[in-house]
């Protein structure tokens, strides 16, 4: 069989990008860098005036950019972000995990270790003895809150500061998974405007 009937044929050419050589004042980026320190400041004289400006409680719809003093401010987060992990009580204290090993079958980072005991409660077939996390190894998928059947383990915590001094403090036990508590539902924009309009709310919504 012939295939050379069958190949298509060969795509023209397309124009050749040809480069005009560089001027004196090219080639020493004197006029380069002036324009980028025209540019650089430019900026900071705008973002100065309309600082100044909110501190009067002018041109407030005017925004500006926003230097946040991290730590001692936070940036509020979306809801549905996902954060650190944290394991869910029952009315009376209890996780509640039962132990059924989905999440750590499921977890592609292999980063949760779980060991079952009874419960003595006879509802309830058994419980977490240890449950740890490595956050060190975990990549934030959100696998583990998915495939939870009895919705145990959430990332609701809006924790993000997860440095350690060593690889074994980022290991969070049972203990430290039940005693984090769930962060506070932020807006659907974040506090300094930097997604608004159609964009912004469907990024905000959870």
């Amino acid at each position: 069989m012939d295939h050379a009937a069958h190949d298509p044929a060969p795509r023209p050419a397309g124009p050749a990008l040809k480069r005009g050589p560089l001027n004196f004042w090219e080639r020493i980026y004197v006029v380069e860098v002036a324009r980028g320190v025209a540019i650089t400041s430019a900026h900071f004289f705008r973002n100065m005036w309309y600082h100044t400006l909110h501190l009067f409680g002018l041109a407030k719809t005017k925004p500006a950019a926003a230097t946040i003093q991290y730590p001692e401010e936070q940036r509020l987060l979306f809801p549905r972000l996902r954060t650190r992990h944290r394991i869910v009580r029952r009315e009376d204290g209890s996780p509640r995990c039962v132990a059924c090993m989905m999440c750590e079958t499921v977890c592609p980072a292999r980063c949760i270790y779980i060991v079952g005991e009874e419960d003595p409660d006879p509802n309830i077939e058994k419980r977490p003895k240890r449950f740890d996390i490595d956050l060190g190894m975990c990549i934030f998928c959100g696998f583990c809150v998915e495939a939870c059947p009895e919705d145990a383990i959430r990332m609701d915590t809006q924790m993000l500061d997860l440095a350690a001094y060593s690889r074994q403090g980022l290991i969070l036990t049972l203990d430290q998974l039940l005693a984090a508590e769930p962060g506070s539902i932020q807006p659907d924009k974040d506090a300094f405007g930097v997604l608004e309009g159609p964009a912004g709310r469907e990024a905000g919504r959870g």
